[in-house]
């Protein structure tokens, strides 16, 4: 099995999503957007870019931990990772956004349980 979407909903009513690898670790986290439609295009930009290497930007915490941002074609930060433990591991995260990125399951947590 590959890599998922799952779209929820915030305690302030703002959407997120989070991409999914196959074991089920997020691999990568979106921003707060205030509708649906919005969390909808920003999965539909991961889905564009996350393929592409020049879209990755390597950063540093505060505390020296490496990760990394998706960006957009305009700039904009689509999503961005946890913070690793080595530059190794980190690189494993972002071959890991790359593959399971273009996937089209996306999995709605926005609706209420039955």
């Amino acid at each position: 099995m590959s890599g998922w979407y799952e779209v929820s909903k915030s305690s302030n009513g703002q959407f997120r999503f989070v991409l999914k690898a196959a074991n089920a670790e997020t691999i990568l986290t979106s921003e707060l957007y205030t509708t649906r439609s919005g969390a909808d295009g920003g999965i539909a930009s991961v889905q564009k870019n996350s393929p592409l290497a020049e879209r990755y930007e390597l950063k540093i915490t505060k505390d020296g931990h490496p990760y990394f941002n998706l960006k957009a074609g305009n700039h904009e930060v689509i999503g961005s990772s946890e913070s690793y433990s080595s530059d190794a591991a980190r690189d494993k995260g972002i071959a890991s956004v790359m593959a399971n990125g273009p996937t089209t399951v996306i999995k709605d947590k926005t609706l209420a349980a039955l």
